[in-house]
């Protein structure tokens, strides 16, 4: 089968998850243009009771041809029904030409629509090399993981808005694993997590995946040139970002080093941070043509030397790029959050497990209403290694103590905004601590606490369960208290805060006192 190209589609007999469009819009029905007769002089002398029947027959005559020529009644499209059949008790004006039902009960039953298959974004079903897949009337972007899960998504949340505002379709990976997963995990696609079909519809920017794209069992080898980035914004490490992401794709990658000025901080050691707006100027023809280099990476695999790609416009390593500052999350005005964090919700399957593991923490019962509670997140662990200003070990981490202060904030904020009480048995804690004699601390307080290992989350789902179920039932919380310096708690606090209008604050640590205030 041959593309618009002229290329041959190696097509794959792997199926995609069905698009269906919306119903599209209802056909206008054409102006009825009114009748205006012309003046005329009449000349003869008739009854004017003849003239007037006359005339009458004579404008009926013309009017009934005229919409006979220029309205069929019959192929008049009804408004836009929800998805359920609309059950109209009373005389209701359903049709766009003013007609009446006045029947007792009307049903108007839902249109049948056809689904396409394959998204609308690419030619087809995913083929052995991308290329043949890719439209030649649209552009796309893509990017690399490496880091741990949160990090990751922040990358794709960063990603999909460098494509947003360059008019590009980003093209997304699945979820590789980490050292917090398990490197022998499989990956997880980015829509097993996310609602992607609601992300689209919310937000309005395009987004493939690229299973979609590529057979995800292709065997072929793609060549393709890429921006290094990594390179261009810390001096340490002399090469492009390592990532597994190309290797499960079957991608061969050919590097050109990205100019210096897309450094956020130019000749400071201590930020990463690329500018969007300054990795933006490469997507356009006249900075990409004027910043190619002759020092190009050759591909590992096939020795290629490529230019950055102009159809697939693909960077190294996207974690580190904000609009002002590196790490800006945090912040209200953080585009990459405002335009598409806020829009990425869960699949309905995985709100559907980290209710039930709520109740379970709540002693509810199995399909109780879930009340309004606190969710707590505390970040131990590798957060061990940070603990420079503290004198003792045991100073490093805010006690429990200190965490309780701050559940009691919320509390009373909650409280006086909301006129919510939540009670210390409706305060659950997600923690990466293993010391058993901190979690019976937890429970004396009259904390809940989502226990993994109790509830064999990796036995039943995998290994990447028990940190997603955990974001998940922070980011449901009325209220939450979570990590200063943790990208896990920043994320949650902001779904927390602008998904349900909750409460929310960070705890300090690093030293003794470091949370007092």
């Amino acid at each position: 089968m041959e593309n618009e190209t002229g290329r041959h589609r190696t097509q794959s007999t792997r199926p995609l998850l069905q698009y269906v469009d919306e119903t599209p819009p209802p056909t206008p029905l054409p102006n009825i243009y009114r009748f205006q007769p012309r003046e005329a002089k009449i000349t003869c002398k008739l009854h004017p009771l003849l003239v007037f029947f006359g005339s009458c027959l004579v404008f009926v005559g013309l009017f009934t041809t005229w919409l006979a020529q220029n309205i069929d009644f019959h192929t008049v499209d009804l408004p836009n029904p929800s998805p359920r059949a609309i059950v109209v008790n009373e005389p209701t004006e359903l049709y766009d030409d003013g007609r009446r039902n006045h029947s007792e009960e009307h049903v108007v039953p839902k249109p049948t629509v056809e689904p396409t298959p394959y998204s609308p974004l690419v030619l087809g079903a995913p083929t052995e090399s991308f290329r043949d897949n890719l439209r030649p009337d649209m552009q796309y972007i893509t990017s690399w993981l490496d880091a741990g899960w949160n990090n990751d998504v922040m990358t794709y949340m960063n990603l999909i808005y460098l494509g947003h505002i360059t008019d590009r379709v980003p093209v997304l990976a699945a979820f590789t694993p980490s050292f917090h997963i398990g490197q022998e995990s499989p990956i997880i696609g980015f829509s097993e997590v996310f609602d992607v079909p609601r992300f689209i519809s919310d937000s309005g920017i395009p987004v493939l995946e690229w299973s979609e794209v590529k057979d995800p069992g292709s065997e072929l080898i793609d060549e393709i040139g890429c921006w290094n980035v990594w390179e261009s914004v810390q001096y340490e490490d002399h090469r492009p970002r390592r990532s597994d992401v190309p290797n499960w794709l079957g991608l061969d990658i050919s590097y050109t080093k990205t100019p210096e000025w897309i450094k956020m901080m130019p000749n400071y050691e201590h930020d990463k941070g690329a500018s969007f707006w300054a990795l933006a100027r490469l997507a356009y023809p006249e900075d990409r043509s004027s910043h190619l280099r002759d020092d190009v990476l050759p591909s590992p695999l096939l020795h290629a030397v490529l230019p950055p790609d102009e159809h697939l416009l693909c960077y190294d390593y996207l974690y580190y790029v904000g609009a002002h500052q590196m790490m800006e999350y945090e912040y209200t005005y953080a585009p990459a959050w405002r335009y598409v964090g806020k829009h990425l919700r869960w699949t309905e399957r995985l709100e559907n497990i980290a209710a039930s593991y709520v109740r379970e923490a709540l002693s509810l019962g199995a399909h109780s209403n879930i009340p309004p509670y606190i969710s707590i997140h505390v970040r131990h662990g590798d957060f061990g290694n940070w603990c420079w200003d503290a004198e003792l070990p045991e100073d490093c981490f805010a006690p429990l103590s200190v965490i309780a202060r701050r559940v009691r904030e919320v509390r009373t904020e909650l409280f006086l905004q909301k006129g919510i009480d939540v009670p210390m048995s409706r305060v659950i804690m997600t923690s990466d601590e293993t010391d058993e004699t901190w979690w019976d601390a937890v429970a004396a307080l009259g904390w809940a606490r989502v226990d993994h290992e109790k509830m064999h989350t990796e036995n039943k789902f995998g290994k990447w369960y028990p940190i997603i179920l955990d974001a998940i039932i922070q980011s449901n919380s009325i209220g939450f208290v979570g990590t200063d310096r943790s990208t896990f708690s920043m994320l949650s606090k902001r779904r927390v805060v602008e998904w349900h209008g909750g409460v929310a604050q960070m705890v300090k640590w690093g030293k003794k006192g470091a949370d007092d205030h």
